[in-house]
């Protein structure tokens, strides 16, 4: 018989004790657990035991599941199986908050530890009595495998946690049964195994509470239902077609497009997936292994679209992106950078709540206070719009990648990841799209192609030009000014040219200024982050080795000079991006763009170093151009001319070396320059030491003392009313009652 959760008032039942207890989360946690034991595991309520004290340490333990009553009864330890600790889902599942539990477990052989917060279970097996030797387990045993020791043995042998490097060869496993059953390219493969992991992250969000697995018995009992509205269809099409519909408004899939597999091969496929649950891998091991297999995958190809992680942590650390900030990242690719800021915010955002809740439990107990932090908890809730995490996922983070598969895997890999995948687009990183356009951003993260040049023969086309349908919504969501900078400029950029024969829209290295000294794409894209920024954003991006101190290219540096300030720049090993096909020496360069008073200050400063040194050579410079002027007998000869325009050239190029030197020195900051020799990982992709993370504490410590970063982030405090209701409370804006 199924058991639920019973809560009357400030007390909540508990079936073991048989008694009614006091509220608090983490007893709602613990009974929803050990209803799950029940009725989904099948164990028994006679079994378990319930706030045992740990006679060392007078500490109580949340769970104990022995082999059997008799043994509970005996309080026989050596059959103690199973030992769980559950905690408030705002404490992080690690060594350090478990640790009484760990030595629980450890000194009354326990095989197995679990521990459990409302948002994520880890399940750990206990090979000896040290707790940092615990072998994370990918599911935890049912009840009749406990009971046999045999059983219990090939369990923990069989259902070890995958690591990285395991959930990545299980993606080329699967991989390659349809290359080998289906005859499809590495490529055509690829996408066939994202709509199955999708198929996968559909089903087992729609059965967390169920805790169903994503198997062929689950996947056709559930599938009967539909099978009796399409008897025709195949029953994987019809799981597919429900895929489809559940992430129909995130433009992941086509509305006719349908999985190109045979059956067989689909249910291969289930079976090598279903030994765990995809939503319970860490963000990190699922993430990184999924960028390794797409490393792998489309190596040579599409080997500029993966970021080391190592890179993407070290460069959005030294950003700091900030809640409340517009994120763009106008190459995305597999959307590594997006993927990270989101995470940093995130544990922002945890971290805060996590305070929030403290100074709550200091002041309510029972229902009251599990009351406050279900409504705190609705900040992460992503069906929550006005939850903060809603909010930044949905408003915050855009992206933009010209390869059409690499856009919709970035959507993917942001799913896997957690959300935010909304605002990324399959559109030309250099032109606007909607909600990526001029002056938007406070953070631009971002490593553009480089090595390659775009041919001015690339024109703008009414293709480029954002549907119109939704025009209000748009400027609902990005302004009154949206249409003028997105719309109304594309179409002007694409109209046919006046005069016959001649080729439709502008080209696209017409529209920046960068343009008429290089075509390369470094270039071009560092000039258009800089246009994405708003005034006082912030910006890095992976670049060329030199690219601002190449003498072919000092007009690009002098460029940039007039529009941001250079933060930092860091060299790094070639090493860290030859395991993605890159065979360019890289370095990671940081921007922040000049504030509206810097630009102003900088104009003063260029006019009046101008003014002065064109003042300074005016006896030089006037002369030559007076002789020049002359015309008929007074005229100089062809060689005089010569002559006279080449000592004027001298002149100006000395005028512009002296403009320069006064502009630096009036216009003074300070330049970090680093190089480092160990970035974390190897040519061959293996890990090594990363000399980047005592870099980035040295530089947040740097510049938080110089105050680089001196624009206000906007900061939430939370306030419970009088009459119970609860108030986020921004530093800008109105403050919002929060709905649990």
């Amino acid at each position: 018989m199924k058991i639920r959760v019973q809560i009357k008032g400030n007390k909540i039942y508990s079936p073991i004790l048989d008694k009614m207890l006091p509220l608090s989360p983490e007893e709602e946690i613990r009974q929803e657990f050990i209803c799950n034991l029940i009725n989904n595991h099948g164990y028994n309520l006679a079994q378990i035991g319930q706030e045992i004290e740990d006679t060392n340490t007078n500490e109580y333990i949340d769970i104990l599941i022995y082999r059997s009553r008799i043994d509970k009864e005996k309080k026989i330890n050596p059959s103690i199986i199973i030992v769980i600790e559950c905690k408030s889902d705002y404490i992080s599942i690690d060594t350090a908050s478990f640790k009484e539990g760990y030595n629980f477990a450890a000194s009354n052989s326990a095989k197995i530890f679990i521990a459990t917060n409302k948002k994520e279970t880890k399940v750990y097996h206990i090979e000896d009595s040290i707790y940092s030797k615990l072998k994370e387990l990918k599911s935890f045993p049912n009840a009749d495998v406990i009971v046999d020791n045999k059983k219990l043995f090939n369990f923990l042998e069989s259902y070890q946690s995958y690591s990285r490097d395991d959930f990545s060869r299980l993606l080329f496993k699967c991989h390659n049964i349809i290359r080998n059953n289906d005859k499809l390219s590495p490529e055509s493969a690829f996408d066939e195994i994202s709509k199955i992991l999708f198929m996968k992250i559909r089903f087992e969000r729609d059965n967390r509470k169920e805790r169903l697995i994503f198997s062929e018995s689950n996947l056709k009992e559930k599938g009967e239902t539909f099978k009796q509205i399409n008897p025709n269809r195949p029953l994987f099409q019809i799981l597919f077609d429900q895929t489809k519909e559940y992430f129909k408004g995130e433009s992941l899939f086509d509305i006719n497009e349908e999985l190109r597999i045979r059956e067989t091969s689909f249910f291969q496929i289930v079976k090598e997936l279903e030994q765990y649950n995809l939503s319970d891998i860490s963000d990190d091991i699922k993430g990184i292994a999924f960028e390794q297999f797409l490393g792998r995958t489309f190596r040579g190809e599409l080997g500029q679209f993966f970021t080391p992680r190592t890179i993407v942590n070290f460069m959005t650390e030294v950003i700091d992106p900030q809640e409340g900030e517009l994120i763009c990242d106008p190459c995305c690719g597999s959307g590594g950078f997006l993927i990270k800021a989101f995470e940093y915010i995130r544990s922002n955002i945890e971290n805060e709540v996590h305070k929030e809740k403290e100074k709550l439990k200091k002041k309510l107990s029972g229902i009251k206070l599990v009351e406050y932090y279900k409504k705190l908890d609705s900040e992460f809730d992503l069906k929550n719009q006005r939850g903060r995490l809603y909010h930044f996922s949905h408003k915050c983070i855009y992206g933009t990648d010209a390869n059409p598969r690499m856009a919709r895997t970035a959507k993917m890999n942001m799913i896997m990841h957690g959300d935010g995948h909304g605002g990324v687009h399959h559109n030309d990183g250099l032109l606007n799209v909607n909600g990526i356009f001029d002056g938007r951003f406070d953070v631009i993260l971002t490593n553009p192609p480089f090595g390659a040049r775009v041919d001015k023969s690339v024109r703008v086309t009414l293709e480029d030009v954002p549907h119109i349908e939704n025009i209000r919504e748009w400027k609902n969501e990005y302004g009154e000014d949206y249409e003028e900078k997105v719309i109304n400029s594309l179409k002007s950029w694409a109209e046919q040219d006046n005069g016959k024969n001649k080729p439709k829209g502008k080209a696209i290295t017409e529209l920046f200024s960068t343009g008429k000294f290089s075509t390369l794409t470094e270039v071009l894209f560092i000039e258009r982050c800089l246009n994405l920024l708003k005034p006082g954003g912030r910006m890095g991006i992976v670049l060329p080795e030199g690219v601002l101190n190449n003498t072919n290219l000092q007009k690009i540096r002098d460029f940039v000079e007039s529009r941001a300030k250079i933060i930092l720049i860091t060299s790094i090993p070639q090493d860290v991006f030859i395991a993605s096909g890159a065979t360019v020496k890289p370095s990671l360069l940081f921007f922040k763009k000049f504030t509206e008073s810097e630009a102003k200050e900088w104009k003063r400063i260029l006019k009046k170093a101008t003014s002065e040194i064109f003042e300074k050579y005016a006896e030089q410079v006037k002369p030559i151009e007076e002789k020049l002027a002359l015309r008929g007998k007074e005229a100089p000869s062809a060689k005089e001319k010569k002559e006279l325009r080449r000592e004027l050239q001298v002149l100006k190029e000395k005028i512009e070396i002296e403009i320069k030197a006064k502009v630096k020195k009036d216009f003074d900051y300070e330049i970090p320059i680093a190089e480092v020799e160990k970035a974390g990982i190897s040519s061959t992709g293996a890990e090594i030491e990363n000399e980047l993370i005592p870099l980035c504490k040295e530089f947040t410590e740097y510049r938080r003392n110089n105050h680089l970063w001196d624009n206000k982030f906007d900061t939430i405090s939370y306030e419970v009313m009088e009459d119970g209701k609860m108030f986020r409370i921004p530093t800008v804006g109105e403050p919002q009652e929060i709905y649990g």
